[in-house]
C-alpha cells in the first residue's frame, strides 16, 4: 500500500486584542475553514503578539477564550487542524530569542509596521514591538511551514521570515523550510462604512465596522448609515467606493459575484442594496453567534481544545527546536 503524500503544511495566526469584524472574517477566518480540507494547517490565537499594545488583564483572558470559541463557530475543526493558544507553547518564544541573534536591528527598525505603530502608541515603544517580526517568524518556522496567508500588511514580516530561515539555513546547513505566501483566490478587501477609502478596521468607531457578534438589529443599523454617493446608480467602479464596498459585502456573505449583483439591482435604489446586504451578513452570522454562545458555556469543551492542541503544537515544535539547538552548539540534556 503506497504511503499518502504529505500535505502542505499551512500556518496563521489571529490576534485576541477585541472584536472580529466582518472584514477579519472575509479576509481571514472563512478561509480558515476552507483551507482544512486540502492542507495541513496550523492555526494560532497568538496572545503574546497581542501584549506589544497594553492589554487588561481580565479583557485578554476573556478574548483568548472567545476567540478561541468563534473560530470553532466560524467552521475551523480542532479535529482537522491543530489549533492552539500561542503562548501555552513555549517554544515559540525560545526560537525567537535564537533567531534574534541572527536578526540585525537596523532590519526590525525599517519595518513599516513598527513605524507605524510607534506613532500610533508613542507612548509605549517598548522592545516587543520591534521584535515582533522576529516572533513571527518563530511562529511560521517552527512548524516547518509551506505556506502562509498574508494580507498586504503583513507581505514584509513573511518576506523576514524568509530572510531568516535562509539565513540560517546557509550558516547550519538545512534547517527551515523556507515559507511562501498564500494568496487566497477570492476574497475583496473590506472597507469602512463611514470612510470608504480606508480599510474596515476594528479600532475605529463603531459605527465603521460590523463586528460578528454584532446583534442583527446593530449591523442592520450600521449598514443602512454606510456611506454611498449622490450618483444614485448601482455600479461597481473605482469612482463609486461605498457602493462598491456594500458590492463587495454582500458578495461575500450571498456568494453572488459583483457582476451579478449589478445586474439584479439594475434600476433599484441604494436602500435595497444596503437592505439587501444587511440581510445577508445577518443570515451568516446569526448561526454562528448561536454557536459561539454555545461554546462559551461549554468550558469543559474549550479546555480540552486547549490541552490537546498545545500538545500537538509542542510535540511538531519542539522537533524543529532540537535541531536547531544541535545546529547552534548547544549541550543536549543528558537523559
Amino acid at each position: 500500500m503506497s504511503e499518502q503524500p504529505k500535505k502542505p503544511v499551512v500556518f496563521s495566526g489571529i490576534q485576541p486584542s477585541g472584536l472580529m469584524t466582518i472584514g477579519n472574517y472575509i479576509g481571514a477566518i472563512r478561509n480558515w475553514k476552507a483551507l482544512q480540507e486540502d492542507y495541513d494547517c496550523v492555526y494560532s490565537v497568538v496572545d503574546l503578539h497581542a501584549i506589544t499594545v497594553r492589554q487588561e488583564p481580565a479583557a485578554l483572558r476573556a478574548n483568548t477564550r472567545s476567540l478561541l470559541a468563534l473560530l470553532i463557530a466560524c467552521g475551523v475543526d480542532p479535529e482537522k487542524s491543530v489549533f492552539f493558544v500561542q503562548s501555552h507553547v513555549p517554544q515559540h518564544c525560545e526560537l525567537a530569542w535564537l533567531l534574534n541573534c541572527y536578526t540585525p536591528v537596523g532590519e526590525l527598525s525599517r519595518m513599516t509596521q513598527f513605524k507605524d505603530k510607534s506613532e500610533k502608541h508613542a507612548g509605549n515603544v517598548n522592545a516587543g514591538l520591534l521584535d515582533y517580526p522576529v516572533l513571527m517568524a518563530a511562529d511560521i518556522l517552527l512548524y516547518q511551514t509551506d505556506l502562509v496567508p498574508v494580507g498586504a500588511d503583513q507581505k514584509q514580516h513573511l518576506e523576514m521570515s524568509r530572510n531568516l530561515a535562509v539565513r540560517f539555513n546557509n550558516a547550519y546547513s538545512e534547517t527551515f523550510k523556507v515559507p511562501e505566501p498564500y494568496i487566497p483566490p477570492v476574497g475583496a478587501r473590506v472597507m469602512s462604512l463611514q470612510d470608504p477609502a480606508r480599510k474596515m478596521s476594528k479600532s475605529d468607531e463603531d459605527a465603521c465596522y460590523v463586528a460578528l457578534l454584532d446583534a442583527p438589529d446593530a449591523i442592520a443599523r450600521k449598514v443602512r448609515r454606510a456611506v454611498t454617493d449622490s450618483v444614485g446608480v448601482i455600479a461597481y467602479t473605482e469612482q463609486q467606493p461605498g457602493v462598491r464596498n456594500l458590492i463587495d459585502i454582500l458578495s461575500a456573505f450571498s456568494g453572488r459575484t459583483p457582476e451579478r449583483i449589478v445586474a439584479d439591482f439594475a434600476g433599484r435604489g441604494y436602500g435595497d442594496l444596503k437592505e439587501a446586504t444587511a440581510e445577508a451578513v445577518i443570515s451568516v452570522l446569526v448561526p454562528i453567534q448561536k454557536e459561539h454562545a454555545r461554546l462559551m458555556a461549554d468550558k469543559a469543551y474549550l479546555d480540552g481544545v486547549m490541552q490537546r492542541g498545545a500538545l500537538q503544537a509542542q510535540r511538531r515544535a519542539q522537533r524543529t527546536l532540537d535541531k536547531v539547538r544541535r545546529k547552534i552548539g548547544f549541550v543536549p540534556l543528558p537523559r
